[in-house]
């Protein structure tokens, strides 16, 4: 009887599988089937700038590029904040008030939607501070929906290290600080890794935020900081939104190249895991 227990939810967990595996499969299919069709050099190397929408030329160039950097200085913004906070909470947050605060506002800003983060960069910085629509601030926007993922995900790995680990650095007369540079960080290396790269393939794919505070170009901008830029979410809104077979192409070929370069920053991210793993240094 218990035999059979067993095989019956292995056979549950298996079903399981299958029915979350399958939306995947089809998804990344439909998205290569029909992005295989405008995905090219030119395409990767040319902008829109002087292209009609039914022109049959025309690239995401200025997309990938405005893509790469807003997500980069998403990751510069919150990246090293989520990491302080996580080493807060877990290293000298002993259960305070500014714990549970801290901790309580992680959690609402884990539900906050990203048209609220949008929202709110295109009424302070935008509005209110009169700054103009740039890629910077379409990094700002990000970098709030980065945050909370970034938190918990350090703090899960900070709590997951031994603390005989700590004990032991401690033993040896080394400071907290050093302990914590030196020995915790280390040790959660690979887990915090992950957990930025989960984030970022969160954020990279927003297209909300970039909506109401990055505006639309045809142009190539190099600038974050100065003036509209493209980024592949809103590539492919504004290429799908147009009536015509070879806007549609384009559209499909952008979401090709953002699962592309989705993949490939997570491939590194497996990469320098793997260099810096224990088991590799032995």
């Amino acid at each position: 009887m218990r035999r059979f227990k067993d095989k019956g939810v292995q056979a549950l967990v298996y079903l399981a599988f299958a029915i979350a595996v399958v939306p995947l499969i089809s998804v990344l299919w439909m998205v290569i089937s029909n992005g295989m069709a405008r995905f090219d050099m030119e395409f990767l190397t040319h902008s829109m700038r002087n292209i009609g929408a039914r022109d049959a030329g025309g690239g995401a160039y200025h997309a990938i590029i405005g893509t790469l950097e807003q997500v980069a200085l998403a990751s510069l913004i919150s990246v090293p904040i989520g990491l302080l906070t996580a080493v807060y909470l877990v290293e000298y947050g002993t259960n305070g008030r500014l714990k549970r605060a801290i901790s309580f506002f992680v959690d609402i800003m884990t539900g906050v939607p990203s048209v609220v983060a949008g929202l709110f960069v295109l009424a302070f910085w935008i509005l209110i501070l009169g700054m103009p629509f740039s890629g910077w601030a379409g990094a700002m926007a990000l970098s709030i929906l980065m945050l909370p993922t970034v938190v918990r995900a350090a703090e899960e790995m900070l709590m997951l290290v031994p603390n005989d680990l700590r004990e032991a650095s401690y033993a040896l007369g080394v400071s907290k600080w050093r302990t914590i540079v030196k020995v915790v960080l280390p040790t959660a290396f690979t887990g915090i890794v992950t957990g930025i790269m989960l984030a970022v393939a969160r954020v990279a794919g927003e297209t909300a935020p970039l909506l109401l505070t990055v505006f639309f170009t045809d142009s190539i901008n190099n600038d974050p900081f100065n003036g509209a830029q493209m980024g592949l979410p809103l590539y492919v809104f504004d290429q799908a939104a147009r009536p015509n077979d070879t806007a549609i192409d384009r559209a499909w070929a952008a979401a090709l190249t953002l699962i592309i370069i989705i993949m490939l920053l997570n491939l590194a991210a497996r990469l320098i895991t793997y260099w810096r793993s224990p088991a590799r240094k032995r």
